[in-house]
């Protein structure tokens, strides 16, 4: 469809077509090179890392604010809570379903971003179902062993292809977009970068996995809560500090 601009009479005349490039001095190329700059930009606007005055990231807003790390640590708490005091599987699993159902409640009343909201309240349903079907407790936190185990491999596909995870996820925080990817010494930074959360979820695995198949549910609940956000946003913290630009002397 043809653009339009308006006469001086107020209606609409068929616009000349514009020509990319015709009508600008500057060399060529100049107006693409604005173009990606503008979209890196934009994309850098809606990553969920916001960097402080200082430079450095806020982990408070990485994580979601605070109702995104409620939405994601209060449905496990109440399980582990409810079942350490009742040993009643049931009544645990309904009240951590309850809880994330209400903050998609909430998200709804108060036309929100749902997201969140809705990814937790699929996990935690999935969850509940597992250990319901099965009659195991522990099996609640089975879907975070398959969720970790993907992200793993993802992460270490992205690194193997010269695409790390975490330079998407800072380049554009950093205004670098992917343009990181031309300069060795950045591709390195943010490979190591990318190592470092897969640590974490490692670490997670490593350390999780032998109190699953011990069902150990109190001490299982107690490291998922603990190697949850708190741990995350540790390693993203190292993770940025990592692959800071250097600075020329």
């Amino acid at each position: 469809m043809p653009r339009t601009t308006p006469d001086d009479d107020g209606t609409a005349a068929p616009a000349t077509p514009a020509v990319p490039g015709a009508d600008d001095p500057r060399p060529a190329g100049a107006a693409a090179t604005d173009a990606r700059t503008g979209l890196e930009q934009a994309l850098a606007a809606r990553s969920a890392l916001v960097r402080k005055d200082n430079g450095e990231i806020d982990l408070l807003a990485a994580a979601g604010g605070i109702r995104g790390i409620a939405e994601s640590v209060l449905p496990g708490l109440v399980f582990l809570t409810v079942f350490t005091l009742t040993g009643n599987l049931t009544w645990s699993l309904g009240g951590s379903v309850a809880v994330a159902a209400a903050f998609l409640v909430a998200r709804l009343a108060q036309r929100t971003p749902l997201t969140m909201a809705l990814a937790g309240i699929a996990g935690v349903a999935l969850s509940a179902f597992l250990a319901l079907k099965t009659g195991k407790a522990e099996n609640y936190y089975a879907v975070g062993f398959f969720t970790n185990a993907g992200y793993i491999a993802a992460m270490v596909v992205s690194i193997a292809v010269r695409w790390p995870v975490l330079g998407l996820l800072f380049g554009y925080a950093r205004n670098e977009g992917v343009q990181w990817r031309r300069k060795p010494s950045r591709l390195r930074a943010y490979r190591a970068a990318t190592w470092i959360i897969v640590g974490v979820m490692a670490a997670r695995l490593a350390v999780q996995l032998p109190l699953y198949y011990a069902g150990a549910v109190d001490a299982l609940g107690a490291m998922r809560l603990l190697m949850g956000v708190p741990l995350y946003a540790f390693g993203l913290w190292i993770a940025w500090l990592v692959s800071r630009p250097v600075k020329a002397g």
